[in-house]
């Protein structure tokens, strides 16, 4: 931290873009607020009453959100009903302790527990746990969380869990700084899908802020700046100046193709993470879908029928009005467990099963999922990506798959087409050999390249600046694997998170990127930086 007079600059990092001016206003923690204890019984009474209460509004909250935000709520409903979470903080309570100081205690000790562990998908839940504790304590405390109302632009925390995130009503403000979570945390993906701008991991400034500080959120550069100088807002007036200006010509370009200065047509996809989001983009904005994310099908814990998952693929052609829309196949494990399928207690989700190496495992799952596509491919260009794929011999285990399933619906008279076969490039194993598998086309995934690349895990803001996607051996990687790509005469997109952020994609051109799949609300801006390339 540095201090110029009054001016205060707090370092952090960026997490979702934005730049805003406004009033700093603390956004006080439940666990500091104090309470009155009674006896054991009543205070076994009150967590209880509390603990439904909780259960009640996530339930509620979930009913409005998105298939991402829903399911972050729906894995929190379900640790509320965990007798193993549960039992320690009522045995406390039933000793004397009061039922605030149980709960926060076990559930801090949980906390540590999930950080502290081997186990990358529990590190990744850390956050749904502390999430948890603030919403209980509101409850015991009686106050109404979904109706917290602030009053100022930029929200101060020193964390902010991904249910409070929701329930704020983000017309009434400009952004939010935190002095924890990551720039892969929950908090900071539904930030990014909404357009709110997010620091994170700010430096801790909160014990001496003044309520309605005037203050800037530099969410380009991961920056706060407390009571800035004169000097201070003329340069950052001249950027806003210059951001709206960019706006403008992005939103400008969103139904025009994205071509380079040099005249060098560029192909823009979107990525969907949930097809309810696709009402809102108009398909004149991209030239397709370039990756359809399915484990939203299984976010309730069922697996879907053939007819059901049918219907979701069907849709999406529908959409696309015969513009190539490619659908990855389960991609569970990792952070994202899905009962029934997946393994529990690995102790490396990240690097053990997931993606297809589960999917082979299950292959009447995978099998019905590629029943589904075969079928949707009648409608029009739809494309069967593979993720996590290591070795060749994973493509050709699916091949076999989908060629079973191509001859039962040929026998039983089900229209059908055969789609495109392609895979996922996020192993550096895969694209320093990604001339040795046989594909139709290649879609490079950064954000687990970069994660296996520089060894830096995800959800670990401790090592968020080795994890960087300009690192020149993510470059070289993606560079082999375009350079195979061409070789081979196969296509090559890139789908991660590097796709949409319109800084890198100079980079990418330069190493012969002719194909993005970027976030919906990128589109504008991503088509801006193609414009001014070369």
């Amino acid at each position: 931290m540095t201090e110029t007079s009054q001016e205060r600059i707090l370092s952090g990092f960026a997490a979702s873009d934005g730049l805003v001016v406004g009033r700093a206003v603390r956004l006080v923690s439940t666990a500091e607020l104090q309470r009155l204890a009674g006896s054991p019984e009543e205070e076994r009474s009150v967590l209880a009453g509390a603990i439904t209460r909780a259960t009640e509004e996530l339930e509620a909250l979930a009913e409005t959100q998105d298939e991402m935000g829903a399911g972050i709520l729906e894995f929190q409903t379900a640790l509320l009903e965990d007798e193993d979470l549960l039992a320690p903080v009522y045995a406390a309570v039933e000793a004397g302790q009061p039922a605030d100081q149980a709960w926060i205690r076990i559930i801090d000790g949980e906390v540590t527990e999930y950080r502290e562990g081997e186990d990358d998908y529990f590190k990744a839940r850390a956050d749904d746990l502390l999430d948890l504790k603030e919403r209980v304590l509101a409850a015991l405390h009686g106050r109404e969380t979904a109706q917290v109302k602030l009053d100022g632009d930029i929200i101060i925390a020193r964390d902010l869990t991904p249910s409070r995130f929701l329930e704020l009503d983000w017309s009434l403000y400009r952004g939010v700084a935190v002095c924890g979570g990551s720039p892969t945390s929950h908090v900071a993906i539904l930030a990014r899908a909404r357009g709110v701008p997010l620091v994170v991991g700010l430096e801790d400034a909160l014990e001496t802020l003044q309520e309605a500080c005037p203050a800037v959120l530099d969410a380009e550069s991961g920056r706060l700046i407390l009571a800035p100088e004169s000097a201070t807002l003329e340069a950052i007036g001249r950027r806003l100046r210059a951001r709206e200006a960019d706006d403008a010509a992005a939103e400008s370009l969103l139904g025009e193709p994205a071509v380079t200065a040099q005249g060098e047509r560029i192909e823009i996809l979107i990525n969907a993470d949930d097809p309810k989001v696709l009402a809102e983009v108009p398909v004149a904005n991209c030239d397709g879908i370039g990756l359809t994310r399915t484990e939203f099908l299984f976010s309730d814990g069922a697996l879907p029928d053939e007819q059901k998952q049918f219907e979701v693929y069907r849709d999406l052609m529908t959409w696309a009005e015969g513009r190539p829309v490619i659908v990855r196949t389960l991609d569970a494990g990792g952070d994202k467990p899905i009962p029934g399928v997946t393994v529990d207690d690995e102790s490396n989700p990240f690097l053990g099963l997931r993606g297809v190496r589960l999917s082979l495992l299950k292959p009447e799952v995978l099998k019905l999922q590629l029943r589904a596509l075969a079928r949707a491919a009648a409608l029009g260009p739809l494309k069967i990506m593979i993720p996590m794929v290591t070795v060749p011999e994973e493509v050709e285990a699916v091949r076999a798959l989908l060629e079973a399933a191509l001859s039962e619906l040929t026998a039983e008279g089900v229209a059908h087409a055969r789609p495109q076969l392609g895979m996922m490039v996020e192993v550096p194993a895969a694209a320093l050999t990604a001339d040795r598998f046989k594909v139709d086309f290649f879609s490079i995934g950064s954000n687990d390249l970069i994660q296996y690349t520089t060894a830096c895990a995800r959800d670990n803001a401790a090592v968020t600046r080795l994890a960087d996607a300009r690192n020149p051996a993510v470059l070289e990687l993606i560079g082999r694997t375009i350079e195979a790509a061409a070789r081979m005469g196969v296509e090559v997109s890139l789908c991660g998170d590097m796709a949409s952020d319109p800084h890198h994609i100079p980079a990418l051109l330069e190493r012969g990127l002719r194909r993005l799949s970027v976030a919906p609300a990128q589109v504008g801006r991503v088509k801006l930086a193609v414009r001014r390339y070369g």
